[in-house]
């Protein structure tokens, strides 16, 4: 049986619990009925062979604008029009959503629980990009005693609202909660308002979730 933790496991969603998009090429694929090979960007993971990657690395173009593009170019290729990227997400993730999350991440997730940390969630569009009835669909979800999502408090990452709120609602304090997040700008912000943090490597996720977990048993 857990026992109450004053810790705390505090996680991003998208590319931290989820695989990215560039990873899941062959299931989205699969899910918007293109030929298998017709999406071969690959941001982070091939940034020589994406030069619309590389063009937002060197701050030509905002990350936004990136998937903006990107949701454009999807959309034609299935004959529409799309100008929302939670159209692209919707779409691209199909009807198997656990077929996208890491497995690195169950494990952890896991974990944690049975060690009785307390477990939240901190995201930026995690309804807004994946739909309100995504948390019903991936019962691993259910794990968490807190999820905060800017879809309905406005309040985005790195603002110290949103880590606070968090904080608050775990009723952890900062320095006892473990952040992981694979943007540089949100670990900025968490470093700000006290908490541990873990920048997320999508090429290394298993030693990412490492590090989080040496952090949180210390």
């Amino acid at each position: 049986m857990n026992t109450p933790s004053s810790r705390a496991l505090l996680l991003d969603f998208g590319g931290v619990i989820s695989r990215t998009l560039f990873e899941t090429h062959e299931l989205s694929e699969a899910a918007l009925g293109l030929p298998p090979g017709t999406l071969t960007w690959r941001g982070p993971f091939d940034p020589t062979g994406d030069p619309l990657w590389h063009a937002m690395q060197a701050d030509q173009i905002s990350e936004r604008e990136y998937w903006q593009q990107r949701t454009r170019e999807v959309g034609r290729l299935v004959g529409e029009d799309w100008t929302e990227m939670q159209t692209f997400v919707q779409r691209a993730r199909g009807a198997d959503v656990g077929a996208v999350i890491r497995p690195e991440a169950v494990k952890a997730i896991y974990r944690a629980k049975a060690l009785g940390h307390r477990l939240g969630i901190l995201s930026n569009e995690l309804d807004l990009f994946y739909g309100a009835d995504f948390r019903q669909r991936l019962p691993l979800l259910e794990l968490f005693d807190v999820i905060v999502d800017a879809t309905y408090t406005g309040v985005l990452k790195p603002d110290p609202a949103a880590y606070l709120a968090c904080l608050e609602q775990l009723g952890v304090a900062a320095s006892d909660t473990v952040f992981v997040d694979d943007q540089l700008r949100n670990i900025l912000g968490a470093q700000r308002c006290g908490l541990q943090v873990v920048h997320f490597d999508v090429q290394q996720p298993g030693l990412s979730y490492d590090r989080a977990m040496q952090l949180l048993n210390k």
